[in-house]
């Protein structure tokens, strides 16, 4: 190459240099691209099949299965038998990774698959005992439940062995780089003990409590309770006396999320359009990647019935039938107590009850880990039930220990009870069947064709010697512990009542009246004070004002604190730096919209009040453990508002100056975070939907295909559009399935189940009810007749010889 002036010029080296990045980068990329089509295909080659023919040889006859334009099954088949065998793989056709992960989570064998990140979720299942539950529980079933569970692992089973053969396995298997072992009726029952774990439980708040009686003033302690048990001196003193370690010991992200919770209600014909009942129900859980909750409609001779069910369980648990619709919400009672065992100085298995010393039973818990070395672990179980705070084994002198004693350990017949229900044909029918819902106590609400409209607060509910479930209680004495349950002809229970409405949102669902205790945490009143105002105030109330209900914004907690909580934060302003924010607030309309800024500014405050007031008191693992913050919150300012500060509003130096700081916390995070003009802020922006697949935190690749994106989202966790939220944010928590029926005509209802039925990646219907969820878009589902635009595959039956 010649330049101006003959000179040769050098050829630049980037250049060279360029060119051979290029070829480099292609390479990679047609690497990529291949790698990409590749993985496409195999991913596409687990997709479900959902038209056509598959063999099915478990059957006695042929099966039907139509998809309808929403993914849900309709399952038709000619015998109960069939029925529950087409279930189980029609569940493991869309969910089989999903079932064995909940089937290892609840049974302490997730680090077998997953490695060594999983072992403290394995130690904490396996103390807790959900499988030795599950088991004690079978023994106790009927020959029909057992060969019912027989059944559905029988389906479960022989899609697993179709998809091993043929090499599709759901994707997931082959990245953990394991295949599924066999499905058992155990499996499924364990998977019924971890939504009692996930919705029946108290064992926090009894060791913080304790925790407070040993570490705080008197007066203190007695704030932190919501009553404080005056009439308990011999069990407050035993707390006082044995202190056992909290600090440490428990690990509070391992705990289900506060007052996982739900909404319902139903509404008399008298009230309604139709002239029959409407029923409402939407149960807030976590907001995962598949749902937790599967969709399917049921059809043989014997029984018809449509609604959802957990993943790995055979049956409708909730849902309607030709007749009846029901629904529930947890009613949150203290199932679990907390014992004092003092255990043997010489014997560190041995722990005292009435002057002697007493063999605790130990269960060897070795927890097999992937790629290391097992791990050795034991569980104690003394005669209250497991140790659930640490041992020390080695060292010489053990101090007291917690045991808990549960519900839920007992064993239970819960598949029993939604065999009744889903073929009960009214109240009678179905009150009959809820003798053996057990565990987790639910408010059941239920609808009638015949115009019925009722409520139960159903579930085990213990009789104690002692007490009131409020503090951990002497394990070395005969004089503590539970002598039955309240009686099941006189749990709450609620028939036709003039208002024209039953609603229940977790809140109080009892008066000093009421002869037995359930419980003193109660959740915040505000989700139901929304519902009742509403069916009060209205009738000739239709579906679609049904869902709207369940969509609303409204915030009643800022109707009852925001007023006192403004005049708070005034009166410290003394130069008017907060003016603008204190006007956004007066101005606001009290609906948490996600395009409005106020709601960022209230909850952002709520959020930041009982930090701001507890935690520098409280190691950070206790703090996050203690549960009923908001409850606990929400006492200390009305109690200060009315003249009366209890000791720690006054040692902080008044409700204004608790408020104000506060205040001046909750605007500096979100300016950090959304920049200094409060006209550009929105509820939205900090406040986004999530619904995060299992494996996504895995690496960001997972995270971009897996979940489904995040968008703004209105309501909160106190308005009946539940969406409860995390600190940055993000919203985990809420209504995991929305359900509307009218009782005129239950040949179809209305549902979303977010964020889709599937868990399969390239299904169309993985993430297709994310948005639906945001907007309350429901789908309709038929209970009969022709499905439109449906996928029909056929299960054949294996041929006679």
């Amino acid at each position: 190459m010649v330049g101006e002036g003959g000179e040769k010029v050098k050829k630049s080296k980037w250049g060279k240099w360029t060119k051979a990045l290029v070829a480099i980068f292609g390479s990679l990329a047609a690497l990529l691209l291949v790698a990409l089509l590749f993985v496409n295909m195999y991913i596409g080659k687990s997709k479900p099949v959902i038209e056509g023919e598959m063999a099915a040889e478990m059957l006695d006859a042929d099966v039907t299965v139509v998809r309808d334009e929403a993914g849900v099954p309709h399952i038709k088949a000619k015998s109960d038998a069939d029925l529950y065998r087409a279930q189980g793989f029609v569940q493991a056709q869309d969910r089989l990774f999903q079932m064995d992960l909940s089937r290892r989570q609840a049974s302490g064998r997730l680090a077998e698959v997953v490695g060594a990140a999983a072992i403290d979720t394995d130690k904490l299942f396996r103390t807790f005992s959900l499988r030795n539950a599950a088991e004690a529980s079978y023994d106790g079933y009927g020959e029909d439940a057992k060969q019912v569970l027989e059944w559905y692992a029988e389906g479960v089973n022989a899609f697993m062995e179709q998809a091993k053969a043929d090499g599709k396995l759901p994707y997931e298997f082959k990245l953990l780089g394991y295949e599924p072992e066999p499905w058992t009726s155990i499996d499924s029952l364990t998977i019924g003990k971890y939504m009692a774990y996930d919705l029946g439980g108290n064992w926090d708040s009894l060791a913080v409590r304790h925790w407070a009686l040993n570490n705080l003033t008197e007066d203190q302690a007695k704030e932190l309770f919501i009553t404080y048990p005056e009439n308990a001196p011999s069990i407050i003193a035993a707390n006082i006396e044995n202190p056992v370690e909290v600090v440490g010991k428990f690990d509070p992200n391992m705990v289900p999320p506060e007052f996982n919770g739900s909404n319902n209600w139903v509404v008399s014909g008298e009230k309604t359009k139709s002239g029959k009942p409407l029923l409402a129900d939407d149960p807030h859980l976590g907001l995962n990647t598949p749902s937790i909750w599967y969709q399917m409609h049921l059809e043989s001779p014997e029984q018809n019935v449509s609604g959802v069910i957990f993943a790995g369980i055979p049956g409708i648990i909730l849902g309607h039938n030709e007749n009846i619709a029901w629904g529930v919400t947890n009613v949150g009672p203290d199932v679990q107590d907390l014992y004092i065992e003092i255990p043997n100085a010489d014997d560190p298995y041995q722990f005292k009850y009435d002057g002697k010393w007493e063999q605790a039973e130990v269960r060897d818990e070795t927890i097999k880990v992937k790629g290391e070395e097992d791990v050795p672990f034991e569980v104690v179980v003394t005669r209250h039930g497991p140790i659930i705070s640490e041992i020390l084994y080695k060292t010489e002198d053990p101090g007291a220990q917690f045991a808990m004693q549960w519900t839920a350990l007992e064993p239970t017949k819960e598949l029993e009870a939604i065999m009744k229900m889903n073929k009960a044909s009214d109240w009678d029918t179905f009150e009959k069947a809820l003798e053996d819902f057990h565990a987790p106590a639910q408010n059941f609400v239920f609808a009638a064709q015949d115009g019925t409209i009722t409520y139960k607060a159903n579930g085990r509910i213990p009789l104690r010697k002692q007490g009131e479930g409020q503090l951990p209680v002497p394990g070395d004495s005969s004089e503590y512990g539970w002598i039955g349950y309240v009686p099941y002809d006189e749990l709450p229970t609620l028939v036709n009542p003039e208002e024209g409405f039953i609603a229940t949102a977790n809140n109080e669902v009892i008066d000093d009246s009421y002869p037995y205790h359930i419980t003193k945490l109660w959740a915040q009143p505000y989700r139901y004070i929304r519902i009742a105002e509403v069916l009060s105030e209205g009738d000739q109330f239709t579906v679609d004002d049904m869902m709207a209900l369940q969509m609303d914004q409204k915030n009643v907690y800022a109707k009852e604190f925001l007023p006192a909580l403004l005049t708070s934060i005034e009166a410290e302003d003394k130069d008017g730096k907060y003016a603008e924010l204190i006007q956004i607030l007066k101005d606001w309309d009290q609906f948490d919209g996600a395009d409005q800024n106020a709601p960022l500014l209230f909850h952002k405050l709520m959020k930041q009040l009982p930090i701001t007031m507890f935690s520098d008191a409280m190691p950070e693992d206790v703090y996050k453990l203690m549960p009923g913050k908001g409850q606990i919150t929400d006492q200390l300012l009305r109690a200060s508002y009315e003249g009366q500060p209890g000791s720690w509003v006054s040692e902080y130096g008044g409700v204004d100056k608790w408020v104000y700081d506060s205040f001046a916390e909750a605007v500096q995070s979100i300016k950090e975070d959304f920049g200094d003009n409060p006209k550009k802020w929105k509820w939205g922006d900090f406040h986004q939907l999530s619904f995060p697949h299992p494996l996504a935190s895995a690496s960001p690749i997972f995270e971009y295909f897996l979940n489904p994106k995040k968008q703004p989202i209105g309501g909160s966790n106190i308005t009946v559009q539940a969406a409860a939220f995390k600190e940055d944010g993000t919203v985990n928590h809420g209504a995991s399935w929305r359900f509307v029926a009218d009782l005129s005509d239950l040949s179809r209802t209305y549902h979303v189940v977010g964020p889709g039925q599937s868990g399969h990646i390239k299904s169309e219907w993985f993430h297709d009810q994310a948005d639906d969820w945001a907007k309350g878009d429901f789908h309709e589902t038929v209970l009969g007749g022709e499905i439109e635009n449906g996928s029909t595959l056929i299960l054949k039956a294996k041929k006679d010889e």
